[in-house]
């Protein structure tokens, strides 16, 4: 678990550094665009990279997200049951999410393989579509992950007292 918990987040810091960049290139972009528009005319696809680069940001930070529990939850209900109740909760909130992020993962992954085989490009800047829908993909499997540990970490802590 130890190593599945190393591995989770290391693959978390690589991505969420990966998404940084496509969010400072997207600040860039818009800088870019705004000053161009003033003075002679804005970056042609700019719309459709911004579309592509925030699908990246986005997804690339869902699993670091969770790992800092950045993410918004209400425990107003929840922190008034007792810890084993709280545990049975998570554990069942844990292993719903992760089989949706799962299988959202997966029919993104399918999504971007038809993309592939289509060949389709977009209509401006004739880009790709693709590797964006895999990265997607990706950052939805990372999220699986992360939420298998955090599950898998309720799931031992449960039974380590009573062993």
């Amino acid at each position: 678990m130890e190593l599945l918990d190393k591995i989770s987040r290391a693959l978390n810091q690589i991505l969420v550094w990966i998404a940084g960049i496509f969010l400072v290139t997207m600040i860039l972009l818009t800088c870019a665009n705004i000053f161009l528009r003033i003075v002679w005319m804005p970056v042609k696809g700019t719309f459709e990279l911004m579309g592509f680069f925030g699908a990246i940001v986005t997804a690339f930070a869902l699993g670091y997200t969770q790992i800092k529990r950045g993410h918004i939850g209400i425990d107003i209900v929840v922190d008034q049951f007792s810890a084993k109740t709280r545990g049975i909760l998570n554990s069942i909130n844990y292993s719903i999410c992760t089989i949706f992020f799962a299988i959202a993962g997966w029919q993104i992954a399918k999504w971007a393989t038809t993309l592939w085989k289509t060949g389709e490009i977009t209509e401006t800047l004739r880009i790709i579509f693709y590797p964006f829908a895999y990265g997607v993909a990706l950052g939805c499997f990372v999220l699986a992950l992360v939420l298998l540990v955090d599950l898998l970490k309720v799931l031992i802590q449960e039974e380590g007292p009573h062993a």
